[in-house]
């Protein structure tokens, strides 16, 4: 069995730290260097429910895209949200390694993985990263559809082939209008708009899109915008990154066994459906 040491080793490889942005906190957040590794678990989110998870597997280190302390603390304190997530895994001999946008811009990365969970084609990278020679890294991807549909079977698509959230999917634009080309981005994404009108795409699909950002975009092009769940669009990454682990622990011959958590840990919970009035009741 590989140490941890070696296994992070390989996954700073495929993510390197280096190409985080400056305020990410990306990297090993506990973990013994020469600790065995036998068993990885692949989750978005480092939370209790995901330790809890892996404690039950029997994991020896869990990768999560999203930090766990992403603007630093002054406690680890077990009565805290967080401090009771690392205590369960230093007690549990349990290592923690976030992958987050240095996950994002690579190739593949995270929007790679979007791109295929929802069948598109990619054509390149929607921020491309200068330092690539190849033009393959960067963040978001430009994609196209085999076959043109409506903004409306576009929105069914993606309801259908990501994981299930409370939230669904939201569409903003002519239900009718004809969407041949796609820019994805996994996670929070409206501060790509000006990107995404100079790729002139028809649609935009991403996350957590906010009123005021939205309806300029609306205002401004056709540009139809697609908003799915934080999580849903990440949790394909999860899958991506097990496999090219995976791949990486036969060519080494670790044996490792990876797990990919299915445990649903978008924060929201319910949706309750109203039906659209021909004139708002305030």
């Amino acid at each position: 069995m590989p140490r941890l040491s070696e296994v992070i080793a390989a996954l700073d490889a495929l993510w390197p730290p280096s190409r985080a942005e400056q305020w990410d906190a990306v990297g090993t957040v506990c973990g013994d260097p020469d600790a065995e590794v036998s068993r990885v678990l692949f989750a978005v989110d480092p939370v209790q429910e995901i330790v809890d998870e892996a404690v039950k597997l029997g994991v020896d280190l869990i990768v999560a895209h999203h930090p766990l302390y992403l603007r630093g603390t002054t406690t680890v304190e077990a009565g805290t949200f967080k401090g009771r997530v690392v205590h369960t895994l230093i007690k549990n001999d349990i290592a923690l390694h976030v992958a987050h946008t240095n996950a994002d811009s690579a190739d593949p990365g995270v929007s790679d993985a979007l791109a295929g969970a929802l069948d598109l084609r990619v054509t390149g990278p929607l921020v491309p990263d200068p330092s690539d020679p190849a033009g393959r890294r960067g963040l978001g991807r430009i994609c196209e559809l085999d076959h043109p549909e409506t903004l409306r079977e576009f929105a069914a698509r993606a309801a259908a082939r990501l994981p299930r959230t409370a939230q669904g999917i939201r569409a903003a634009g002519d239900p009718d209008a004809l969407i041949r080309t796609v820019a994805v981005s996994g996670g929070s994404g409206d501060s790509l708009f000006a990107e995404v009108r100079a790729a002139g795409v028809d649609a935009f699909l991403t996350a957590d899109l906010r009123h005021h950002p939205v309806s300029e975009a609306r205002g401004t092009s056709p540009l139809a915008l697609v908003d799915a769940a934080h999580w849903a669009t990440e949790w394909p990454w999860c899958e991506q990154a097990a496999a090219q682990l995976d791949a990486i622990s036969e060519r080494h011959g670790w044996g490792l066994r990876t797990h990919v958590s299915r445990t649903v840990t978008d924060p929201w919970t319910a949706h309750a459906p109203s039906d659209v009035p021909s004139s708002p009741s305030i």
